[in-house]
C-alpha cells in the first residue's frame, strides 16, 4: 500500500466526521440522540465526528437515515469514503511502539502538503540521521530493552521518506539555536547530524533556518509546536501540540492563526536559510 493511500485515510475519517457533525446539526439532532440511535454513547459520536475512531458501515447507514440522507448517490458516497477512511496506515504496524495518540499525528503528517514548525530541544524528527535518533530514543526512554529502541527509530526513518516521495510536503522548520548545541550521541553524532542537516537543508522542498542566540527573547515563547495544511479545501489547518503521555490538536481558525503569526514572526526574526547553513557549517568546523 502506498503511503499517500494510507496516510489519508486519516484525513478522510476527519472528513466524513466533519460532514457527520454537519448534517446533525443541520437537523437540530443532538449527540445524544444520535448516539442511542447506534447503540452509542454521546461521546462515541463525539470521536466520530472529530475523525479519532473508525466507522461501521451500519452506524453509518443508521446515521444517514435519522439525518434524513436519503439519496442513493449522496449516501454511495458517504459510505464509501468510510470505507477509505477504515483503511490501516503503513505505521499501525509499528503500534507495539506507537502511542494512540501519535498515530494521529503520523497519518496527518502523511497527508500534508505543507508542514511547518518550531523546535527548540531537539533536531525535528523527520530531519534526524540514524546515529541522533537512536541517542535520543535511548535518553527518553531510559527502560527500553535494544529492540524496542530499534524499533522507535526504525519508525522514525520511515517517516522521513515522505520529505523525498512523490508527493512530497512543503516543510519549513525554524530551530532553535540550542537544539544545535545540545550533544546527543557524542561528536561523532552530531558531526554527522549537523552535516546531514546542510544536506537536507538545499532540498528545493525545505526550508530551514536557525533562530539565533543572539537574537534573545522571541515569538516562540510557548515551545515547541507544528502547523499542518492540507490539499482537501474541506480540512482546516491544524496545529499539534505534544505533551508527555498526549497531544493537543487546534483547529479553531483564531487558535491555529495565533500559531501562524507566531510562525511568520520566527521566520522573519530567524536567520535566513544560507545564513542558517552558514552557521551550520560553522559549527561543524567547531565540531
Amino acid at each position: 500500500m502506498a503511503a499517500g493511500e494510507s496516510s489519508g485515510s486519516v484525513v478522510r475519517r476527519i472528513l466524513l466526521g466533519s460532514q457527520l457533525r454537519r448534517l446533525r446539526e443541520d437537523r437540530g439532532i443532538t449527540r445524544e440522540a444520535a448516539g442511542y440511535s447506534i447503540r452509542a454513547s454521546e461521546s462515541k459520536i463525539s470521536r466520530m465526528e472529530l475523525g479519532r475512531v473508525s466507522f461501521k458501515a451500519r452506524d453509518i447507514e443508521d446515521l444517514l437515515t435519522l439525518y434524513g440522507v436519503t439519496d442513493d448517490a449522496e449516501r454511495g458516497a458517504l459510505l464509501g469514503l468510510a470505507r477509505e477512511a477504515n483503511v490501516a496506515g503503513w505505521w499501525h504496524s509499528y503500534g507495539d511502539v506507537l502511542p494512540g495518540w501519535f498515530q494521529t499525528y503520523v497519518g496527518l503528517e502523511g497527508a500534508a502538503s505543507d508542514i511547518a514548525c518550531y523546535e527548540v530541544q531537539f533536531i525535528h524528527g523527520l530531519l534526524q540521521t540514524e546515529g541522533y535518533a537512536h541517542a535520543v530514543v535511548t535518553r527518553g526512554q531510559p527502560q527500553a530493552c535494544s529492540d524496542e529502541v530499534d524499533r522507535r527509530v526504525a519508525l522514525r526513518l520511515e517517516r522521513q521518506k515522505l520529505l523525498v516521495s512523490e508527493r512530497a510536503p512543503a516543510f519549513h522548520v525554524v530551530l532553535d539555536e540550542a537544539a544545535l548545541h545540545r550533544p546527543y550521541g557524542g561528536r561523532d553524532v552530531m558531526s554527522a547530524q549537523l552535516r546531514h542537516l546542510v544536506t537536507v537543508s538545499e532540498q528545493q522542498n525545505v526550508t530551514l533556518q536557525v533562530m539565533p542566540f543572539a537574537f534573545g527573547g522571541h515569538a516562540g515563547e510557548s515551545g515547541a509546536f507544528t502547523r499542518l495544511r492540507f490539499p482537501e479545501s474541506d480540512l482546516p489547518d491544524i496545529v499539534y501540540l505534544e505533551q508527555l503521555t498526549s497531544a493537543l490538536y487546534l483547529d479553531k481558525r483564531d487558535e491555529v492563526a495565533q500559531y501562524e503569526r507566531v510562525l511568520e514572526r520566527l521566520s522573519a526574526d530567524s536567520l535566513s536559510p544560507e545564513e542558517s547553513r552558514d552557521l551550520l557549517r560553522g559549527l561543524l568546523r567547531e565540531a
